[in-house]
């Protein structure tokens, strides 16, 4: 069989290029925007200014046509489209996208908030002409259908002592430098089984800063993610562990609860399940073994 041709490249993705008739994208945003408050502390009233997290929709257009719209954080945004584009199982590796970025100029709208994508001829993909919220991984499914997973059982001979994997979660909070300045996004990591930092998102959506993670992770070649272990800020609800599946990720790691979906998951798919983890305490579900001291 010949050797599949190299797909374009271009600074800060390992893969992924521009259409034609765009530009690369602009810098990344801040993450945060300043805004008056009045702090009413001690029964006194202080105008002062806050700094919130930056949240704006971000459109996903195929070609010129328009797919779908994200609410996240600016910033990362072809790794976020790249990631949600293969854990949506609408393309099933770097291949298949042919180019992305945002556009050069649009008649209406800001060209900071929307993402060319060019995929490769022969797809099939449908319309989805409505919003998925920072806070909801699964809103736009149709049916309880379109929630199923088509993705195989993870398998990984992936083992992490226990005493180490629970100071993975305040390594996060230290690459967290958007939550410092705002305390409202979520963050997501990947790590190796020495506790290695490997890669670190952030975004107000938490299933937004893992899909920003797959992407990256997508970009560089490096799917399926047998060998790591991915570390959530808040819960462990079915978006993520659906997500982890699709990586490939052996190991998801939070420092808040699991739901019941999300460990039924993990025991159909084999995944290991470590909730409420810090120094010295956490919870495991699903295949356990993978964690042992």
């Amino acid at each position: 069989m010949p050797a599949m041709p190299e797909p374009p490249r271009i600074p800060g993705s390992a893969v992924f290029a521009p259409p034609p008739s765009g530009a690369p994208a602009p810098a990344v945003e801040e993450g945060w925007t300043a805004v008056p408050v009045l702090r009413l502390q001690g029964g006194e009233a202080r105008a002062e200014t806050d700094r919130l997290a930056a949240e704006a929709p971000l459109e996903i257009r195929l070609g010129e046509r328009p797919f779908t719209v994200l609410m996240r954080t600016p910033g990362n945004d072809e790794e976020l489209v790249a990631g949600f584009l293969f854990s949506e199982g609408i393309v099933q590796g770097a291949a298949e996208i042919v180019a992305l970025g945002h556009p050069q100029a649009m008649l209406d709208g800001d060209c900071r908030n929307v993402v060319s994508v060019e995929l490769a001829p022969g797809l099939a993909v449908t319309a989805r002409t409505f919003y998925a919220s920072a806070s909801c991984g699964v809103c736009g499914k149709s049916s309880i259908a379109d929630l199923a997973i088509r993705a195989p059982v993870v398998t990984s001979a992936l083992r992490i002592d226990p005493a180490l994997l629970a100071t993975l979660p305040g390594r996060l909070r230290a690459v967290q430098p958007l939550f410092a300045e705002t305390g409202g996004l979520h963050g997501a990591a990947l790590f190796d089984a020495a506790g290695e930092l490997l890669a670190a998102r952030e975004d107000i959506g938490r299933h937004n800063a893992v899909d920003k993670l797959i992407g990256w992770a997508l970009g560089q070649r490096l799917l399926p993610l047998a060998e790591v272990v991915l570390v959530v800020s808040g819960r462990l609800g079915f978006e993520i562990v659906q997500k982890a599946i699709v990586a490939g990720i052996p190991i998801v790691a939070s420092v808040g609860a699991a739901s019941s979906i999300a460990v039924s998951l993990a025991e159909r798919y084999g995944l290991t399940l470590a909730t409420f983890v810090k120094p010295g305490s956490l919870n495991l579900y699903g295949t356990a073994g993978r964690v042992a001291p």
